[in-house]
């Protein structure tokens, strides 16, 4: 075995192992989003230290960057949090809203944001910052097919997220999943909200979450509601439609029918 290929098998099989070490280091290592069966399907919750995929269709940017906002606001309480979006994105559905993060969970005061003018330039911020222990989780978000997000760049990221401790969350737009080493692949739709109060003009954010890949559970599909007030997912909530009261000034319509009998 000649020298050059003997260090590259060293090289893979050091990699291999500190991606299984770092496995089972940060099994223990999730937090809970509130959602019990999506919970119980995570083992316990969303691994931190790891890449996690959001995909979804081109109408459902809006469905797609709620969600992601949501897991990032459950991953990273106190450190900061570095959104990664391409120029096209922004183009595409327009900015962010503090206000609308602030709903989700995130803290407007730690987001952090970058533009970047393309696929290679957002990807190699993306590395560099899951690189960095200082920061509680970053989003990358990019649009359409891309064929330099392969294989290899997910390793990159994954490796970097492990050796930091942040989290990854990856917001694919109008983009088909490929092989890459993310712990969990999600395709997300938005969901109809339920009625509100008398007072609120929408009732609470529902996501239709479908979990495509879970390399340590099982998969499924399942409706998950946001509560704004505790800033967590959980089981869709019944909201009974009132009935309303008979007027006291009016014959029961029974009575009625009878005396007409």
């Amino acid at each position: 075995m000649s020298g050059a290929r003997g260090s590259a098998l060293a090289t893979l099989r050091g990699q291999i192992e500190r991606i299984e070490t770092a496995e089972v280091v940060h099994q223990r290592d999730r937090v809970v989003l509130g959602h019990n069966e999506v919970d119980n399907a995570l083992k316990g919750g969303l691994a931190r230290a790891a890449i996690h995929e959001v995909f979804c269709a081109g109408s459902q940017g809006a469905a797609a960057t709620g969600f992601v906002a949501g897991l990032a606001g459950r991953v990273t309480t106190r450190k900061p949090l570095l959104w990664v979006r391409q120029d096209f994105s922004e183009l595409e559905t327009g900015a962010l809203s503090m206000s609308g993060l602030a709903e989700l969970g995130l803290d407007p005061r730690r987001v952090v944001m970058v533009r970047a003018a393309d696929v290679e330039s957002a990807l190699r911020t993306s590395a560099d910052a899951l690189a960095c222990d200082a920061l509680g989780a970053v989003v990358l978000e990019l649009w359409g097919e891309t064929r330099q997000f392969d294989l290899v760049a997910s390793r990159k990221l994954t490796l970097a997220a492990q050796s930091s401790g942040a989290t990854g969350l990856l917001l694919r737009m109008a983009a088909q999943p490929l092989p890459s080493t993310a712990e969990t692949r999600w395709m997300l739709r938005a969901a109809h909200s339920p009625p509100g109060a008398m007072w609120s003009a929408w009732g609470a954010p529902r996501f239709d979450a479908e979990l495509l890949r879970n390399r340590h559970g099982p998969s499924g599909r399942w409706i998950m509601e946001w509560k704004c007030d505790e800033c967590q997912f959980s089981e869709p909530s019944a909201y009974p439609q009132p009935v309303a009261a008979a007027p006291a000034y009016r014959s029961d319509p029974a009575v009625l029918q009878r005396r007409a009998g």
